[in-house]
This record gives structure tokens, C-alpha cells and sequence, in this order.
């Protein structure tokens, strides 16, 4: 499974990780953010960003997502596109991020088209009249689920009894 490693501006990162974790009921392996604060030293961070890409990156790599482009997380992202099996997205939100994690598995170029597919299709507006949604943005037979490190499925398929 890819790593995913989220560089934004503080306290987004952080706060985008623990949403996958209530989302998922725990946090899933290989997740880490980097918090870029308006006081940081770009250089420091851009090394920072290199250790935990090794840290984080799986058999099919690593995908990193950052929330501005053009902005000072975004640059320090960039620096790591150039890196070996290593992806970068820029204007991560909530549907994009749990769709990375949702398709991790899968290869890569794969898993950023469906993190962007998530992005996109996450946005909608919201008015009197808009019909309820017709289906997941994900159906259970597309999705390879992220399971927190030390859960189990138990017979049924489910996550300890959920």
C-alpha cells in the first residue's frame, strides 16, 4: 500500500489525518503530516519531508497531497515530485484524502486519478431542491478498506463485530 503524506499549512494537515481517523475508527498505517507553519524554515521542512517519504513509502510508493498550489506547502511538496515512485496532488480536501486511503493498494497513477476523481466529485452545492445522493462515492466492492494497524476482520468480514 502507498504511503500518504499530507504537507499543508498548520493546523490543516493534522486536522485532515484526524478526520480519517474518525472516519475509519482509528488511524490507518503510513499516514503523516507535515504542518508548515508561517515561521518555519523551508529548508528544514523540505528535509523533514525527505525522511518521512522514507518512512512512509510502501511497494508501490508514496502519494503526496498538499492543500494550495503555489503556496509555501505546495513548493516543499514539489521538491519531493522529482523522488522515485512518489506522486504529488496539490488541493486536498476531506473526499479526496479518504479516497487515497480508500485505494491504496492500488497501483500509483491509479491511486492519484481516484484521489483527484474524490476531490472533484466531493464538491456539490447544497440547496432546497438538490436530491439526496444516489450512491457512495465509493461502492464496498471498489474500495479496499484502510484498516487501523491493529484491527482484524473477523469471520463475517467486518471490523472487530462493527
Amino acid at each position: 500500500m502507498a504511503g500518504i503524506l499530507i504537507i499543508a499549512h498548520a493546523p490543516f494537515a493534522t486536522a485532515l489525518r484526524e478526520c480519517v481517523a474518525h472516519i475509519y475508527g482509528g488511524l490507518p498505517a503510513r499516514i503523516g503530516v507535515i504542518d508548515v507553519t508561517a515561521d518555519c524554515d523551508p529548508v528544514e521542512i523540505v528535509a523533514l519531508a525527505h525522511q518521512e517519504i522514507e518512512r512512509l513509502k510502501e511497494e508501490n510508493g508514496a502519494l503526496v497531497m498538499t492543500d494550495m498550489f503555489g503556496a509555501t506547502p505546495s513548493n516543499i511538496a514539489g521538491r519531493l515530485a522529482t523522488l522515485p515512485d512518489v506522486r504529488v496532488v496539490t488541493g486536498v480536501n476531506l473526499p479526496m484524502l479518504v479516497r487515497a486511503v480508500c485505494y491504496r493498494a492500488t497501483p500509483l497513477d491509479t491511486l492519484v486519478d481516484k484521489a483527484l476523481a474524490g476531490a472533484t466529485k466531493g464538491i456539490h452545492t447544497i440547496g432546497p431542491s438538490t436530491p439526496p445522493p444516489v450512491a457512495p462515492i465509493a461502492s464496498d466492492a471498489d474500495c479496499i478498506p484502510a484498516l487501523p494497524p491493529d484491527s482484524a476482520l473477523d469471520a463475517s468480514g467486518k471490523v472487530d463485530g462493527r
